[in-house]
């Protein structure tokens, strides 16, 4: 790529980042709260039976992770079973986030395609946002009754925990130790992690990552993988975002990441492109406090109502068709567990 071409597409992304973190006029029933983590700044992370799923991808030196066994002898998946329709019953989670008259959510404002700010209505926008607006409906009749909470990938557990904030929608990887902290959903999209590289680059894969500097997001599953392959440089960042502007400037090689997140990248940058087997399965589900297991079973009944209504097919197409291709099968949730 040119030096001009280069500049050039770098400073798009900058202006595309003040649109992000500017504070703008939210909808009178959608309210943006900016906390410790969130003032202005944002990040992504890393995305059914995942079993199948894994079993059918390759990787070169990557070997795809198969879905965890938890100490306790469910997988990492396991959520716990809806018993049915979701309701708001008296005394429940429920029925005092109605009592508030907002949900509040941790979300990126610039993960493109899943959740992100559009620099013309100031929303923020995406794959991850149509969930939380389905729980939202769900509890009090209105999708946009959310105070969305600006949050970086190492704030998610601690919103959570501190109850900040009542759940989560960010690119959240469900895994065995964060259950040890908070509760999950069942999961709703299964991600990939693979690789963004210049579109001149001979890279196709790990294999031939050797040398080069790779940049992924601080306290993501990403980064910790990333620091595993032999012959490579790892580079920590703030946010995803923040390492497309250290690939765009030339500082790093690559970027490592969920193909969700890449395939944003790739959107924004014409000159980029996704490479690689998928080295990695990543379930994602909503983040919930712990201690709200009646919210876990709810929240589950809200995406098996989403995706037996053809609502989460319709919104991945809106979001992810276009970069990724047709929807695959949703996810098929997994039970078992019990508060």
């Amino acid at each position: 790529m040119s030096t001009f071409r280069r500049r050039l597409v770098t400073a798009l992304v900058a202006l595309t980042l003040v649109g992000t973190t500017a504070a703008c006029a939210p909808q009178p029933t959608t309210q943006l709260l900016t906390g410790t983590a969130g003032l202005g700044s944002s990040a992504q992370e890393s995305t059914q039976d995942a079993a199948p799923q894994a079993a059918s991808r390759g990787a070169a030196s990557g070997t795809v992770t198969a879905p965890q066994d938890c100490t306790d002898g469910l997988r990492a998946v396991a959520s716990t079973d809806p018993g049915g329709s979701p309701e708001v019953t008296s005394g429940s989670t429920m029925a005092a986030i109605r009592e508030r008259g907002a949900l509040r959510v941790g979300v990126s404002a610039d993960t493109l395609l899943m959740g992100s700010r559009n620099p013309f209505t100031g929303d923020i926008e995406g794959f991850d946002i149509d969930v939380a607006r389905q729980v939202a409906d769900a509890i009090l009749g209105d999708p946009n009754a959310i105070q969305f909470r600006v949050i970086t990938s190492g704030d998610r557990e601690t919103v959570l925990a501190d109850h900040e904030v009542d759940i989560v929608t960010r690119a959240f990887t469900i895994n065995c130790d964060r259950w040890e902290n908070i509760a999950f959903s069942a999961e709703y999209y299964h991600a990939g992690q693979q690789l963004l590289v210049p579109s001149t680059s001979d890279v196709t894969g790990i294999d031939d990552l050797a040398g080069q500097r790779v940049c992924a997001p601080e306290g993501t599953t990403t980064l910790e993988r990333l620091e595993q392959w032999e012959g490579v440089e790892a580079v920590p960042a703030a946010t995803h975002t923040t390492c497309l502007v250290l690939f765009q400037q030339g500082a790093v090689d690559a970027i490592t990441g969920d193909d969700t997140v890449l395939a944003g990248f790739a959107a924004q940058d014409p000159y980029a492109s996704v490479v690689g087997d998928p080295v990695s399965d990543e379930p994602y589900g909503v983040g919930i406090p712990a201690d709200q297991p009646d919210m876990v079973r709810f929240v589950n009944g809200v995406l098996e109502n989403m995706i037996s209504s053809g609502q989460w097919e319709d919104s991945y197409n809106r979001w992810l068709g276009e970069a990724l291709g047709p929807a695959p099968a949703a996810p098929k949730p997994v039970y078992g567990r019990t508060p």
